[in-house]
């Protein structure tokens, strides 16, 4: 069979084809160039007066008077309503005197009755010792008059007494303010059977005035240690009163796992009332180790947050942990974490990876 003999065009053939698949190949690696992102970003500075925290409360009267009768019975009237200013000894409400009376006459009764029997013992015994002398009684039967006479003296001594309180609980059916203040609240009507002891009103005593506020356990300890406290009304912003911690709960809420604080308002005058609403500044120790950043700065990353810092150099982009000393208004404040003069990106944080260029618009 004849052969035929490959041209030099069709030997270069598959190498002329190897280098252009190469060159494809080599082409298709090489990434395109990325552009700069465009990101928002903020100059990190030391905040001295950025230390501060803010908690919202009620303005609420020191001490409150629960006030209920010493006796039960039916309401027959009441005298007050909620917001009524009342001065100590002022009535609030009445029972019905009826039961009263009739307890004050059986009571009255059992009085005459005991010292009739004490009178007729007395007689007797005194009879009963002449006799005695005499001779016409035997000494047993006068230990018995002896006996009865004792007896008749302590029940006298008891119906007295029983008659005595009796005749205070008439003086109880009228329910005085034993302080001077405003009525808060009133929780029983006219015709309401209501028993001895049961709250039926309470009573704002005039005097300090304190914010009640909640306090989260983390930042206990600020509180204990606040350079100073200031109470804000919302409904006159920018005039603060001095604040001074009164009282500090020992135990957390149930439900919202905050403590309970109270804060003297130092000099309250009219215009705080009952029930406003108020903010409390606490001026925390200044360390200038505290960074302001805005909330929209934090990257959250493995459940911890992250800052993205730029390298004014290259203009490329790192990650980086930070320790959060707490929230305030819209910021955060960074303990630990920053040094001053880094830039730190503010928006768009969630589009970047390590090593992104980008292009800043650095805020001072």
């Amino acid at each position: 069979m004849r052969r035929f003999a490959r041209s030099p065009v069709v030997r270069l053939l598959p190498a002329a084809l190897a280098v252009v698949m190469l060159a494809a190949c080599s082409h298709a690696e090489v990434p395109a160039a990325e552009d700069p992102r465009p990101v928002r970003t903020l100059r990190v500075g030391a905040s001295d007066d950025a230390s501060d925290a803010m908690y919202s409360g009620e303005i609420r009267a020191r001490r409150e008077a629960a006030l209920g009768f010493m006796v039960g019975g039916r309401i027959q009237s009441r005298a007050i309503e909620v917001g009524d200013t009342v001065a100590k000894g002022a009535v609030l409400f009445r029972l019905d005197p009826t039961d009263a009376a009739l307890n004050a006459n059986a009571s009255r009764s059992q009085v005459a009755s005991a010292r009739s029997q004490y009178e007729q013992a007395k007689n007797d015994y005194a009879r009963f010792s002449q006799l005695s002398s005499m001779q016409y009684v035997s000494r047993s039967e006068l230990d018995k008059a002896r006996m009865n006479l004792q007896t008749a003296q302590e029940a006298l001594r008891a119906a007295e007494a029983n008659n005595g309180v009796v005749a205070n609980q008439a003086s109880y059916t009228t329910l005085r303010s034993t302080v001077g203040g405003v009525v808060t609240s009133i929780e029983a009507e006219s015709g309401q059977v209501v028993s001895a002891g049961q709250v039926v009103a309470r009573v704002a005593e005039d005097g300090e005035r304190e914010l009640i506020v909640s306090i989260p356990e983390s930042r206990i300890d600020e509180l204990r240690t606040a350079r100073a406290l200031s109470v804000e009304l919302w409904a006159d912003p920018g005039h603060r009163y001095a604040g001074k911690l009164r009282e500090l709960a020992p135990d957390a809420d149930a439900v919202t796992r905050t403590y309970s604080a109270k804060i003297t308002v130092v000099g309250a005058d009219k215009a705080i009332r009952l029930g406003m609403t108020a903010k409390l500044h606490v001026a925390l120790p200044t360390t200038g180790t505290l960074r302001r950043l805005p909330l929209t700065a934090l990257y959250d990353a493995s459940g911890k947050p992250h800052v993205w810092i730029v390298d004014p150099k290259t203009g490329c982009v790192a990650l980086r942990a930070v320790t959060l000393s707490h929230t305030q208004d819209d910021g955060v404040l960074v303990s630990h974490g920053l040094r001053d003069g880094e830039i730190v990106v503010t928006a768009g944080v969630n589009l970047l990876h390590a090593g992104q260029k980008v292009r800043t618009d650095v805020a001072s």
